[in-house]
């Protein structure tokens, strides 16, 4: 019995990576993704159940890579005013669900979300722990006095819903090409105005 090793896996993602970026999901297959990595599908297939598996793991590795640094920035954020913590976090989390590689690899999962489990393995894996780390920071607000007291996970899907209103489903419809960073920066402004019109504590705490 072969062992799975991290390396091995984290190989298969990357040769992986650039298959579905030449060739798109569709095209894609996992007779091309093993010649390449250089293994049997046996092999590919003991790392990964599925082609939708492994498409989930590379958008997620990716996502790894931007995503995760934002967080830290988020989880670390101090006293500053809030609706500037908010914009900055919101502007650089839409630069990145807009590029256009972010942008085909979700209309991608759509696509095929009703003909297997690729969404919620996409979800589970991506947004969902994305939501729970805007969640935490949302109710340490609410704690501070910053925020009104609420369901910070409810809060935490109203104000993506609102960064994403203007700039990612537009895009996913393509009824509009790459967003410039005025555009992105004007769209989080407003997000989080409303926001804040929802959520800002009536009473805010002194200094």
């Amino acid at each position: 019995m072969r062992v799975k090793t991290e390396a091995k896996r984290d190989a298969i993602v990357q040769v992986a990576s650039e298959v579905f970026r030449e060739l798109g999901f569709e095209g894609a297959s996992m007779v091309e993704i093993a010649a390449r990595v250089g293994g049997s599908r046996a092999t590919l297939y003991g790392y990964f159940k599925s082609k939708e598996e492994l498409f989930v793991a590379v958008i997620h590795a990716s996502a790894k890579i931007h995503f995760e640094p934002i967080f830290t920035a988020l989880a670390e954020e101090g006293d500053e005013d809030l609706a500037r913590v908010l914009q900055r976090f919101g502007e650089k989390v839409l630069a990145v669900v807009c590029s256009q590689e972010v942008i085909q690899a979700h209309r991608a999962v759509i696509a095929e979300s009703g003909r297997s489990d690729i969404g919620r393995l996409f979800f589970e894996g991506g947004p969902k722990k994305g939501l729970a780390e805007v969640a935490g920071f949302l109710e340490r607000q609410m704690r501070k006095g910053r925020l009104r007291s609420a369901d910070p996970t409810t809060a935490a899907h109203h104000l993506m819903a609102l960064l994403d209103s203007e700039t990612v489903r537009p895009s996913l419809l393509g009824i509009q090409g790459p967003l410039t960073r005025r555009e992105l920066r004007e769209a989080t402004r407003r997000a989080v105005q409303v926001f804040l019109g929802g959520y800002a504590s009536a009473i805010q705490p002194a200094g």
